[in-house]
């Protein structure tokens, strides 16, 4: 895999926030070495977030994102407005662009005091150093007046303090030495993991979907065993394993069928319980898939997938987990069905959301997701916890993480 086939979600993403024509796209150029965005004397030239991926040292792979203006008019300037806040979700380290010939404006303190509602880390950039006529050292010092905030003073046009901006940023990196892993902290040295990977119209031709990969990855990193099967072979596979495996992970359409061929002392769970874990909302995904029986006729629940794709004939999201639901509640919902970035601002009229695994969305946005529908005071689950829940073996598919349910 190259740098550039980072999957998204696992990308440090660092957005550049601003009023028009302070120098954001001109700064994110210099940044990247690249003509990423289009650069104009005219008010906002950057009318959509433009993303470019790449590998930023000291940072490892980074997702750039230029935003428009924070003060764009207009009913599409409102648009571009909202879109931009939506970036905010998604963002671990936000840079503020400024012009350093004047004063920052209430729109630039409103930008801060978001960063710190959200509690992301950023950067006050003080952009076209060339047009001021200051010290760069006088005013470093000045400046340090915003909850110590970085101060960096630069010239996107003369590229100076490029480096140190760059350098800047990495000191805000979190530290991830303690972060969970997929499978690799639950598993130990030269144990086998066994992965029941269904091979059916909804898997990708020629591949293996992302948390599947990844999985693979973890388990090889850990110096363990990594088998591969779909799930009409694993019944097979398994009275030929001696020893026997120390986990099974399944893909959740198959949960059913491997819960009732894997016997019941072989610890088993799925790909997306170890995302739910890996992405921050595990706790909060248990209790949330017990709502599933309060469901009432009539209600609405939110099926919501991170990415987009084709839809098959046996879409999970719009046909499988639909028809479980029924048959689990005997109620007649209202199912609403959203992917991608198109995740509703108003979620009070949905009595539950469940959530894909999330692999191509950050920690920070699923959680931030969560978040919103907490605070609605909707209840929060995902795919492979809440096909458990329906199935009977919730408490069997989370007993290997070792949560308190």
């Amino acid at each position: 895999m190259g740098l550039n086939d980072t999957p998204s979600g696992e990308r440090l993403r660092i957005s550049f926030f601003g009023k028009r024509n302070s120098g954001k796209s001109s700064l994110v150029n210099a940044i990247t070495n690249q003509e990423i965005s289009v650069v104009s004397d005219t008010l906002g030239t950057t009318t959509d977030p433009v993303n470019k991926a790449m590998e930023l040292l000291p940072l490892g792979p980074v997702l750039i994102t230029d935003t428009p203006g924070f003060d764009d008019t207009g009913v599409l300037g409102e648009l571009r407005v909202k879109r931009t806040k939506q970036i905010l979700n998604k963002t671990d380290i936000a840079i503020l662009v400024t012009d350093a010939t004047r004063d920052m404006d209430s729109l630039e303190l409103e930008l801060i005091q978001i960063f710190k509602d959200k509690m992301i880390p950023f950067v006050v950039v003080k952009n076209k150093m060339d047009l001021a006529n200051v010290d760069f050292n006088d005013n470093a010092d000045a400046l340090k007046t915003f909850d110590d905030a970085p101060v960096v003073f630069t010239s996107a046009l003369n590229k100076t303090n490029i480096h140190e901006l760059k350098e800047t940023i990495g000191h805000l990196v979190p530290d991830t030495e303690n972060k969970i892993r997929l499978i690799g902290d639950i598993i130990e040295k030269e144990q086998t993991v066994v992965l029941v990977i269904p091979i059916d119209e909804s898997a990708p031709k020629g591949r293996l979907i992302l948390p599947q990969q990844q999985a693979i990855r973890d388990i090889l990193e850990a110096g363990a065993f990594a088998v591969t099967t779909r799930e009409t072979e694993l019944a097979s596979l398994l009275t030929k394993m001696n020893p026997k495996p120390d986990l099974v992970v399944t893909d959740s359409q198959a949960f059913a069928l491997v819960n009732s061929v894997t016997p019941e002392d072989i610890p088993l769970t799925s790909f997306s319980i170890l995302m739910a874990r890996y992405k921050g909302f595990l706790e909060t995904s248990v209790k949330g898939a017990r709502a599933i029986d309060t469901l009432q006729d009539g209600d609405k629940v939110l099926i919501s997938e991170g990415c987009t794709h084709h839809r098959q004939c046996g879409d999970i999201g719009t046909v499988k987990l639909p028809k479980w639901l029924k048959e689990r509640t005997g109620k007649e919902l209202q199912i609403t069905a959203t992917s991608g970035a198109d995740f509703p601002e108003n979620l009070e009229d949905y009595k539950l959301i469940i959530h894909c695994g999330g692999c191509m969305l950050s920690s920070r946005e699923l959680v931030y997701r969560m978040k919103c529908a907490l605070d609605a005071g909707v209840p929060f689950t995902n795919y492979g916890i809440a096909i458990a829940y329906m199935k009977g073996i919730l408490d069997r598919a989370i007993a290997p993480l070792n949560i308190e349910d």
